[in-house]
């Protein structure tokens, strides 16, 4: 929890590390996300950082039931696995390290906040937090997503991320599927957790 009831999450306050110390900078972060349509139901995300660097690729199902998608490093190596579980009028993820299905590898779940809203919204629970029933008892929260040019996550009423989603729109891009924008990370916070949940918000919303 910040200090001094502060509304955003800056240097100085607890590191947020949900899928691994080395996605945690001390320093705000910009990230540029590319999100690319490969086909009617898959599409795929890349990260890079304002040096253009890629960070993580995310690759999977755009619709369907079950949805599954894979986050890994440039070298390709597994990073998390999102798995939607089933086709309910609030959607529900599953999140697990690696390529793992096992209880002991959840990393958190994702819960649809409301069936019906015009801006979607999740609550997150990690994987030690058993009373998933209770949304007063969320970890994060999360609402917005690509086509709501707004992606916001908090941690109880502090800003962790998001600030608005900045697109980078021209209509040839749009026609080849292609969409950039970027997503403000702030310090201290693992931004492979906040890129995870901007795609199963994103997702949420087809």
């Amino acid at each position: 929890m910040p200090k001094n009831k502060k509304t955003e999450w800056q240097v100085g306050d607890p590191t947020i590390s949900i899928v691994g110390d080395q996605f945690c900078n001390p320093y705000p972060m910009d990230l540029m996300v590319k999100r690319k349509v490969q086909s009617f139901s898959k599409d795929n995300y890349q990260v890079f950082d304002p040096s253009g660097n890629l960070l993580l690729q995310i690759d999977g199902q755009a619709w369907g039931i079950n949805r599954k998608r894979v986050m890994t490093d440039p070298a390709g190596f597994t990073i998390l696995t999102m798995r939607q579980k089933g086709m309910t009028l609030k959607n529900k993820w599953e999140v697990h390290g690696g390529e793992s299905k096992e209880r002991e590898d959840l990393l958190f779940t994702v819960h649809q906040s409301m069936a019906v809203s015009l801006k979607t919204s999740v609550d997150v629970f990690l994987a030690e937090n058993n009373n998933v029933m209770n949304s007063n008892t969320c970890d994060f929260h999360a609402s917005g997503g690509y086509s709501n040019i707004s992606f916001k996550v908090f941690k109880s009423d502090a800003l962790i991320a998001g600030v608005g989603v900045t697109h980078k729109f021209t209509w040839g891009s749009f026609c080849k599927g292609k969409c950039n924008f970027r997503v403000r990370v702030n310090p201290e916070v693992d931004y492979a957790l906040i890129i995870a949940l901007l795609v199963m918000v994103d997702d949420n919303e087809n």
